[in-house]
C-alpha cells in the first residue's frame, strides 16, 4: 500500500478483471498518466472507478485493439463519463476507436470541457457538429493530430486556439480526394495557420497549385519562422488531369518559393507522388540550398529512385546539403511522428 499510494503512471489493458481495478482505486489516487489498451468490447466498471478517484489525472490514452464483431457502448459509456468529470484537468488526450456510432454523445460532452488540453490526438472527428465545433476553445493547445477531419473543421479549431500550436498533423490526402470545396477551403486553411500559429514547427498542408495558393504559402513561410517539418501535397489531380509538364512546372515554382522564403529552421520536407521535380529543377534547388542546414526529404514517388536522380542526390549528400532522401510509404510520410 505504501508503494502503490505514490503510483503516478499506469499502463494496462481491459482483459484484467474489474476487481483488481477496484483494489487499485482504494490505494492509488495520484495517477497522472493512465494508458489503456481496450482488448475486449465489454464493459470494465473497475476502470471507471479507478478514473473516478484520481485527484490529478493529466494524461489519458485509450486504444481499441480487438477483433470481436459483437459490440455495444459498454466499453465506453461509464469510463468516459468519469473521464468527462476529470476533463478540465487533462493536458494530454489520445484516443483511437474502432467504433464511433455509439460514441457521439460521449465525445460531445467531453470535448468542450478540455480547458487545459495541450495535446489532442484522435483518429476520428466526423461525429462532431458545427455548433459544438465552434465552442471548442483550446487556448493551451500545442499538438493537434486528427486523422479524419475536414479542412474546414480543422480551420475552426485552429482559429479558436490560443496561438501556441506547434504541430498540426492531419491527413491532407483525404482533403484532395473527398472535399468538394477543397480549393477555397485550403486557401482559408493556410491563412488560419499563419495568422494563428506563429510557433508552428510541424505542419501537414494540402493546396491547389494556383497563383493565390502559392502566394499564401509563401506568406506562411515568411511568418512561421519556427517551422521544422513540412508535409506538402500541391497537385489538384482529382479534378483536372494535369500534364506531366504542368506538374513539373508547379514543382519548380514551389522550389523557388522555398529558396526565397523557407525559414532557417526548416529541416524536413515530406512529399507525395503527385509532387514532382525535374532533374534540372531539383539540381538548381539543392545548389541554392547549399550553406543551409542539411535537408531530409521523404517522398512516395519512385521517380527519385531512378539512376540519374540517385546520382544527383548522392552528390549533394556527400556535400552535406542533403541529410537523407528516402522513398517511403504514404502511411509513414503522413505520420509526422515517423522519423528516420
Amino acid at each position: 500500500m505504501t508503494r502503490l499510494d505514490s503510483l503516478c503512471e499506469l499502463i494496462c489493458d481491459t482483459s484484467i478483471d474489474y476487481s483488481y481495478f477496484y483494489g487499485l482505486a482504494r490505494i492509488c489516487q495520484n495517477i497522472q498518466r493512465l494508458i489503456i489498451v481496450n482488448v475486449t468490447p465489454k464493459p470494465n466498471c473497475g476502470i471507471a472507478k479507478l478514473i473516478e478517484v484520481q485527484k490529478n489525472l493529466k494524461h489519458f490514452e485509450w486504444t481499441d485493439n480487438f477483433d470481436d464483431d459483437y459490440f455495444t457502448d459498454g466499453p465506453y459509456k461509464e469510463i468516459f463519463f468519469e473521464l468527462e468529470r476529470k476533463a478540465n484537468n487533462l493536458d494530454h488526450l489520445e484516443l483511437f476507436f474502432l467504433y464511433f456510432e455509439s460514441f457521439d454523445t460521449i465525445m460531445q460532452g467531453l470535448l468542450p470541457k478540455l480547458d487545459k488540453i495541450k495535446t489532442l490526438i484522435i483518429n476520428e472527428f466526423s461525429f462532431i457538429n458545427e455548433n459544438l465545433l465552434k465552442m471548442l476553445a483550446y487556448n493551451d493547445l500545442e499538438i493537434l493530430n486528427i486523422d479524419y477531419i475536414t479542412i474546414d473543421e480543422a480551420s475552426i479549431i485552429i482559429e479558436n486556439s490560443g496561438g501556441r500550436l506547434k504541430e498540426v498533423s492531419l491527413k491532407p490526402c483525404d482533403f484532395l480526394n473527398y472535399e468538394d470545396d477543397f480549393s477555397d477551403d485550403s486557401l482559408i486553411f493556410i491563412r488560419k495557420i499563419y495568422k494563428n500559429c506563429p510557433l508552428i514547427e510541424y505542419l501537414s498542408l494540402a493546396f491547389s497549385p494556383s497563383k493565390d495558393h502559392f502566394t499564401e504559402f509563401e506568406n506562411l513561410l515568411k511568418i512561421c519562422q519556427h517551422l521544422k517539418s513540412l508535409l506538402l501535397i500541391t497537385s489538384n489531380i482529382h479534378r483536372v488531369r494535369e500534364t506531366e509538364e504542368k506538374i513539373f512546372e508547379n514543382g519548380k515554382e514551389l522550389l523557388k518559393i522555398l529558396i526565397r522564403s523557407a525559414p532557417t529552421n526548416l529541416r524536413e520536407l515530406r512529399l507525395f507522388d503527385d509532387f514532382k521535380f525535374s532533374l534540372e529543377a531539383l539540381k538548381e534547388f539543392l545548389e541554392k540550398w547549399r550553406g543551409r542546414p542539411a535537408l531530409t526529404v521523404l517522398t512516395s514517388d519512385s521517380i527519385y529512385q531512378d539512376v540519374d536522380y540517385q546520382k544527383l542526390i548522392n552528390n549533394y549528400k556527400n556535400d552535406g546539403v542533403i541529410k537523407n532522401f528516402r522513398y517511403e510509404s504514404i502511411m509513414n510520410i503522413e505520420n509526422l511522428n515517423f522519423k528516420i
